[in-house]
C-alpha cells in the first residue's frame, strides 16, 4: 500500500445537492452530525494503510481545504499526506477541469512521482467501508491492468447504474450504461451461480454495477490519459480500457450509497440513526476519522429523544421531542420543540453574549431553534436562525418549489439553506 496513490474526485458543481453545495463542494457536505462526505474515502484509505491521498476539486473548495488541513496531519516519518489539487492555470493547462478524467490528466505530474506502482481512483460523495488491501491483492492475483469494484444489484436497480458483463475468470468484457429494456439487461446479465462462487451471495441479483472505484497500474492510467482526450472515467476511460486492457472485476457486498441527490443524502443520514443502521458509524477496526473538535458534552434538559444521533456541544431545552433525526454540532434547541425525520447540521461556532445582545437589538433570532418550533421532514444547513413558533414542514406535499432565502423543497424534502433567517411564526409558503 506504500506504493499506491489515491485520487479522490471531488465532482462538479453538485447541482443535484443544491443548496447544500451553494457555499461548499460536494465532499465538504456535512454527514451524520459531525463528519463530512470526504471523511469516508479518506478513512477507508487510512484503515487500508494507504496514506498518500490527493483530493481533486474546483468548486467552492475553501471549506474543504480548511477541513482537510485541520483533520489529516500525518507524522513526518510516514510520508503520508492528504492534499487538495484544485483547478489552476499552469503552463500546460489554463482551463477548468472538463470532467473526472481531465482532472486527473491535468495533474499527471503528481502521478508520475517516484515509488508509485498503482493509482486508486475514488469518488468523494459515496458512503461505504472497503478494505483496499483486498482489492489490491485481487488485482495482483489476476494480473490485471485495471480493477473495478462492482456491487451486485437486481434488474430493477440496474437501470440506475453502469452494468458490466464478465467472463468466467472475472474479466470485464462488456459495459452498458443504465440498461432499461429486457434485451439490454440480457446483454449484461451475470449468472447468479458465478456470483455465488466468488463468495458473494447473489440473492436474486444478477447485474454487476460499477461503483466508480478503480485501481489502475500507473503505466496503464498514464497511457489511457495521454493517448486520448477523454474527459470522463465512467463513460469514456473505463469503456475504452475494456477494449485495450485487461480489466478485472472486484466484487463488493457491503453497504454502499452514492450521495448524489438531496433525497439520497436525506435518507442516508436518517439510516445512520436507525436501531440497526446499515452503515454503523462505530467500528473497532475501520473507524471514520474527522476533524477533532474540543466541545463540551451535549446537555439535555428533560427532552425525549428516540432513534436519533446527537453530536457534541448541543443544548436541548425542556420538553423537546426529537425522533428519527440527526442533530449536528453545537445545536441550540429551545423548549417544547418537536423535531421529526429531520437533519439539523448545527453551527460552526457559539455566539458570544455581545452577539446575542446584538441579535436581540436587531430583532432577529439567534443561531439555533426557537422554542415551540416544529420541524418535520427537513434539512437545516449550518448557522440557521429559526425563531419561536416556526413550522418547517412540507404540508402541501409538493415535490419541488422555487428557491427563497428561507427555504425550498427538493424531492419532497424542505431544505433551509446555510445561514437562513426564519422569523417568529414563519411558515413555508
Amino acid at each position: 500500500m506504500n506504493r499506491v496513490l489515491a485520487l479522490v474526485l471531488g465532482g462538479g458543481r453538485g447541482q443535484r445537492l443544491y443548496p447544500l453545495t451553494k457555499f461548499r463542494s460536494k465532499p465538504a457536505v456535512p454527514l451524520g452530525g459531525k463528519y463530512r462526505l470526504i471523511d469516508i474515502p479518506i478513512s477507508n484509505c487510512i484503515s487500508s494503510g494507504l496514506k498518500r491521498i490527493y483530493v481533486l476539486t474546483q468548486f467552492n473548495s475553501v471549506s474543504l481545504h480548511r477541513h482537510i488541513r485541520r483533520a489529516y496531519n500525518f507524522d513526518s516519518f510516514s510520508g503520508g499526506f492528504v492534499e487538495i489539487l484544485a483547478a489552476q492555470q499552469t503552463l500546460d493547462a489554463s482551463d477548468w477541469y472538463q470532467g473526472t478524467a481531465d482532472a486527473v490528466r491535468q495533474n499527471l505530474r503528481y502521478i508520475q512521482q517516484p515509488a508509485i506502482d498503482h493509482v486508486l481512483v475514488l469518488s468523494g460523495d459515496q458512503l461505504y467501508r472497503m478494505d483496499f488491501r483486498r482489492m489490491l491483492s485481487a488485482h495482483h492475483d489476476s494480473r490485471a491492468d485495471v480493477t473495478i469494484a462492482a456491487l451486485p444489484v437486481d434488474r430493477q436497480a440496474a437501470a440506475g447504474f453502469g452494468i458490466m458483463r464478465v467472463d468466467d475468470a472475472g474479466r470485464v468484457v462488456g459495459f452498458l450504461e443504465k440498461p432499461k429494456t429486457l434485451e439490454e439487461l440480457k446483454l449484461v446479465r451475470t449468472d447468479p451461480a458465478w456470483i455465488d462462487r466468488q463468495g458473494v451471495a447473489s440473492r436474486g441479483r444478477e447485474c454487476l454495477a460499477s461503483m466508480g472505484i478503480y485501481l489502475f497500474n500507473r503505466r496503464t492510467l498514464v497511457d489511457l490519459l495521454t493517448k486520448t482526450d477523454y474527459h470522463d472515467f465512467g463513460k469514456e476511460i473505463f469503456p475504452a480500457s475494456i477494449r485495450t486492457q485487461k480489466v478485472q472485476v472486484y466484487l463488493f457486498d457491503g453497504y454502499w450509497e452514492d450521495i448524489g441527490t438531496i433525497k439520497s443524502f436525506y435518507q442516508a443520514n436518517l439510516d445512520l440513526a436507525a436501531p440497526e443502521p446499515p452503515f454503523p458509524l462505530t467500528s473497532a477496526v475501520q473507524p471514520i476519522y474527522s476533524h477533532a473538535r474540543f466541545l463540551a458534552p451535549s446537555r439535555i434538559g428533560g427532552a425525549t429523544i428516540k432513534q436519533s444521533l446527537l453530536a457534541d456541544g448541543c443544548d436541548i431545552g425542556e420538553g423537546a421531542v426529537i425522533e428519527n433525526s440527526v442533530v449536528g454540532l453545537r445545536c441550540q434547541i429551545g423548549s417544547n420543540c418537536t423535531i421529526r425525520d429531520s437533519i439539523l447540521m448545527g453551527a460552526d461556532f457559539y455566539q458570544t453574549p455581545d452577539d446575542l445582545a446584538a441579535d436581540l437589538a436587531a430583532g432577529q433570532p439567534p443561531i439555533g431553534i426557537g422554542a415551540e418550533t416544529v420541524i418535520e421532514g427537513a434539512i437545516l444547513d449550518k448557522n440557521c436562525r429559526v425563531g419561536r413558533g416556526v413550522r418547517i414542514a412540507n404540508d402541501r406535499h409538493v415535490e419541488d418549489s422555487p428557491e427563497t432565502p428561507q427555504a425550498l423543497v427538493r424531492d419532497g424534502i424542505v431544505v433551509v439553506p446555510k445561514e437562513a433567517v426564519l422569523p417568529d411564526n414563519w411558515r413555508l409558503a
